[in-house]
Parts: structure tokens; C-alpha cells; sequence
């Protein structure tokens, strides 16, 4: 399955494509894009979809990985996150991607297996688990490819629970 990973931000938003074959997911592409806050919102907001649409087009993802908006304490970030996060979710709405939100905390767990992990486990256990030379230069990136992981590990769980309870529903099929 070929899943794509998006930390929503209108200065920078990162994006990645991983690829989630069994036994573990390899990178297709990552980047991020940048916006000038010196440019109207409205122009950011296209450079943002219109990119999306761009990756979403090239690498045609089967589902997409979204980070949630966490609390900030600055509502104008809150409000800019969120209009960005807003863009990210239409261009996978138009072009019939699905997407799963998934919290930092939850995003953090997955990959490194601690809700509060800093920024350089995540950084570490992404390269680690993706067999990557070297971290991203974009922090935006690796949280894009971090939010991908998280949703093969979702996935894999839910194959899990799906194979027992499959196998536990034929092994007692009068209960």
C-alpha cells in the first residue's frame, strides 16, 4: 500500500510516500514546501494545494496519514495550521484519497513507542525504521514520513486483530 504522510503548516508543510509491503515500508519521495508570509493567504493557500495535487498525482496514494492540530498557545498559529490542514484535506478530498488523522502523541507512539518522545528520537527512529542514511534536512519532512509510519502501523495492528479475531471466529463457530 502506498501511503502518504502530510504535517500540515502554512510556512512549511512536509509531505512524504512510503511504500507498505510486508515485512517493513520503504521511502518512495519526501519533501516540504514553504510558504512567504510576505505572499497574500490566498496564494499560499493554492501554492499548498497545488503542490499537494502534484504529489498526489505523481505517486497516487491508496491512503494519506494527516497530522492533527495540536494546541498552540498563539491562536494565529492555531488558525494558520488549521486553514493549511483545511487545503491539505480538499486536495486529498478531490482526488478520492482517504485519510486518517492521527494526533502527535499517537504519531510519537507508533514510531518510537513513547507519546512524548523529543524531536531527534522521531528523527532517529524514522531513519532507523526506514532504513534512511541520513535524517531529512526538513524537520517538516520527517514528521511527514513519522505520520506515514504511524498509519502502516495502524494498519498492520488492525490486520492482527483482524487475522485473531478471524481465526478465533473459525475455530469457534458456535459462539
Amino acid at each position: 500500500m502506498r501511503i502518504l504522510g502530510i504535517d500540515p503548516g502554512l510556512a512549511r508543510l512536509g509531505w512524504a510516500v512510503i511504500e507498505f509491503p510486508d515485512p517493513s515500508p520503504e521511502t518512495t519521495a519526501y519533501g516540504s514546501l514553504a510558504t512567504s508570509a510576505a505572499e497574500p493567504l490566498p496564494r499560499r493557500l493554492k501554492a499548498i494545494h497545488d503542490a499537494l495535487a502534484r504529489v498526489i498525482a505523481e505517486h497516487r496514494p491508496e491512503a494519506a496519514a494527516i497530522e492533527e492540530i495540536f494546541f498552540a498557545a498563539n491562536v494565529k498559529t492555531a488558525v494558520s495550521m488549521a486553514q493549511a490542514r483545511g487545503v491539505a484535506i480538499l486536495s486529498l478530498a478531490n482526488a478520492g484519497v482517504e485519510f486518517f488523522e492521527y494526533s502527535p502523541l499517537q504519531i510519537k507512539q507508533a514510531v518510537v513507542g513513547y507519546g512524548r518522545a523529543s524531536k531527534e528520537q522521531v528523527q532517529l527512529m524514522v531513519r532507523h525504521l526506514l532504513g534512511l542514511r541520513i535524517t531529512p534536512k526538513s524537520d517538516h519532512a520527517t514528521d511527514a514520513l513519522a505520520a506515514a509510519l504511524c498509519h502502516a502501523a495502524s494498519l498492520k495492528r488492525r490486520r492482527l486483530i483482524g487475522e485473531a479475531l478471524g481465526g478465533e471466529l473459525r475455530r469457534n463457530p458456535g459462539k
